[in-house]
């Protein structure tokens, strides 16, 4: 600190501070009139670093308040912020009655309506009393797994009800058996319609009903809820006054396991295998029907009566379904009825074979058909491909890797085209099989990074996936870039030197190339390629064109002003990056040195130019920027 007494003083200080080159000066005055001036002194530097800072942050908020001055004037340009999240709604946390634990135990947690899947407790609420509903999967398998124990006891009751009508199976030691059996399957029915059914949500003009109160006086008024309470009803009970028998029981067969049937085919990866099991099922029990019935008729017409009956000798059950698989399916060889009974039984038994056996079968051929539908097309699609190449006599090395494309695409991934299958979803399903699938890729990339998220999804239902042979160049230098790429699997290789067998890099799962050509124009031959790409092994690539690019960002200004800024910055840079290395010699890559050939997509997405130029590879790649 200076201080100064006069006006003199103070000249003589400023001559001194002027010629050291002194840019920091803090005067303490004890005169105050020596400044009376009109003058203002200029404020003093205490910092250039504070100095810089202010001025940067000056310069981003006038660049933040010209952005939101075009939001205010043009309403639908888009916003480059991400829209936080909703918040969940807050809820007060209800007391819960006493007995809670158990009640939720025995809480169905599926929907009444075919898609299934919604829970009644989701919210937070007690269990079944509304609340913001989300699909859940898990749900619906607890709910059809419910429903597995339902079949079980439905397919006890219509299996062995009739072979206990139909064979002595009865008797006091049996009965016991039976008894305890009999109450199991009831008491899973009554647990059924009491607890489960009344608990399952509806649809009612388009939205979900979860109230308990409501799914109650839905199901009561509902057809199935009748069917139900009478399949309940314990007829049993008149066992005690006529005498213990099956027949009492018949009204277990009005319920069904269709439900269960169609619901595990719909969540099964695999539903034919299921399919295919049903039908058999439905076969076997016909056949066990007509056991029975044979049983019966031998009875009515007396055991070892004549040579067409039951002789009574062995296990009864398995010679009458031997003869019912003979009869049934019109195998022949069996003893000739004798007397009218027989022969009607025996004649009736061939018509019911004849069209029981024979649509069965035809299910089974429609099943067996469906599940191999897809095999079937893309055989009869590969050889009409190969019967038009042997029509034109295309070289048998071109047909051959024809068909190694064909074979492998249908290795990979069970079709030809995958966007025959996306075609037929919604937009909402694409975007989210799309936004799974390659999102967090395109996050990734530099070039699209502070985009408007919605405008990437929107790139990414117009990617189009393509499969490359081993050896297939993905691109060659000199050709026009109109799209970039995305490796989905495999490798690709950037080639180079004397019949391309220098490899300059490695790009692997995860990795991006050729997205700066998308924004560079035609003049001067500023999106040509200039390097060779060849897939290494098999590779599935997806393609961005950019036509669809442009047509994306005409909705999109903000990102677009992005995406210009960023092209401008890379023409600039590709621009004195070319001076220098015209100003440099160039010199060739030795045989010896050594490149990256394994590279980590993690680590961000590369760019080819700076990794030929770091390595100052021969003079006709080091100006390989426009990837």
């Amino acid at each position: 600190r200076f201080e100064i007494d006069s006006v003199e003083n103070t000249v003589a200080a400023a001559a001194i501070l002027k010629r050291s080159e002194v840019n920091q000066l803090q005067v303490v005055c004890l005169n105050t009139s020596v400044f009376s001036a009109d003058a203002a002194p200029a404020p003093p530097v205490y910092s250039h670093y504070a100095d810089d800072v202010l001025r940067s942050v000056i310069r981003r908020l006038r660049e933040r308040n010209a952005s939101l001055r075009e939001k205010v004037v043009d309403p639908y340009a888009t916003s480059p912020e991400v829209t936080p999240p909703v918040s969940k709604c807050g809820r007060k946390r209800r007391r819960r009655p006493l007995g809670w634990k158990l009640r939720k135990c025995l809480c169905p947690v599926s929907s009444g309506f075919p898609e299934g899947g919604l829970r009644q407790d989701e919210g937070g609420g007690a269990p079944g009393r509304g609340g913001g509903g989300q699909e859940k999967s898990g749900g619906d398998r607890r709910y059809i797994a419910w429903l597995a124990v339902v079949a079980a006891a439905y397919n006890y009751n219509v299996w062995f009800c009739p072979a206990r009508l139909a064979f002595p199976y009865h008797g006091r030691t049996a009965n016991k058996f039976w008894v305890v059996f009999d109450v199991l399957s009831d008491l899973v029915n009554v647990v059924d319609v009491v607890v489960w059914q009344p608990r399952l949500q509806f649809v009612r003009g388009g939205d979900i009903i979860k109230d308990r109160t409501q799914t109650k006086a839905h199901y009561r008024k509902s057809f199935r809820f009748k069917t139900d309470l009478v399949s309940v009803v314990p007829f049993d009970l008149l066992s005690l006054q006529f005498g213990f028998s099956s027949g009492f029981r018949l009204n277990r067969f009005i319920r069904s396991f269709f439900e269960f049937s169609d619901r595990l085919e719909s969540v099964m990866d695999k539903a034919y295998i299921w399919r295919v099991a049903r039908t058999t099922g439905y076969l076997l029990y016909m056949l066990h029907l007509n056991a029975c019935a044979f049983y019966v008729a031998s009875v009515f017409q007396g055991l070892a009566s004549t040579t067409w009956v039951y002789d009574g000798k062995g296990t009864a059950y398995l010679r009458c379904y031997y003869f019912a698989v003979r009869s049934l399916i019109n195998i022949g060889g069996l003893p000739e009825p004798v007397t009218l009974f027989e022969i009607t039984f025996q004649m009736t038994n061939f018509f019911v074979g004849v069209f029981v056996f024979s649509s069965l079968i035809g299910q089974m051929r429609d099943v067996i058909g469906a599940a191999t539908a897809a095999q079937s097309y893309f055989r009869a699609s590969m050889d009409g491909c190969v019967a038009y190449m042997n029509t034109y006599t295309i070289p048998k090395l071109v047909q051959n890797r024809v068909r190694t494309w064909y074979n492998y695409t249908w290795a990979s991934q069970g079709m030809l085209d995958e966007s025959e299958l996306l075609d037929k979803m919604p937009l909402v399903m694409k975007i989210a099989i799309a936004v799974d699938i390659n999102l967090s890729t395109f996050q990734k990339i530099a070039l699209f990074q502070g985009c408007d998220q919605q405008m990437l999804v929107d790139m990414l239902l117009r990617l189009k996936s393509i499969i490359f042979l081993p050896g297939d160049f993905v691109v060659k230098k000199g050709d026009i870039g109109k799209e970039m790429y995305i490796i989905k699997s495999g490798a690709v290789q950037v080639v180079g030197g004397p019949d391309n067998s220098m490899v300059f890099v490695t790009l692997k799962a995860g990795c991006v190339f050729g997205e700066i050509s998308l924004l560079q124009s035609a003049k001067d031959g500023g999106n040509r390629r200039t390097a060779n790409v060849r897939a290494y092994g098999f590779a599935n690539l997806f393609v961005l064109e950019k036509k669809d690019l442009f047509d994306i960002l005409v909705h999109y200004p903000e990102s677009q002003k992005v995406l210009a800024k960023k092209a401008t910055f890379t023409k600039r840079g590709d621009e004195s990056k070319k001076t220098r290395t015209n100003k440099s010699s160039p010199r060739s890559a030795s045989p010896t040195e050594t490149f990256p050939t394994d590279p980590d997509p993690s680590d961000g997405q590369m760019k080819l130019s700076n990794t030929l130029l770091c390595k100052k590879l021969h003079s006709s790649l080091t100006t390989d920027t426009c990837w």
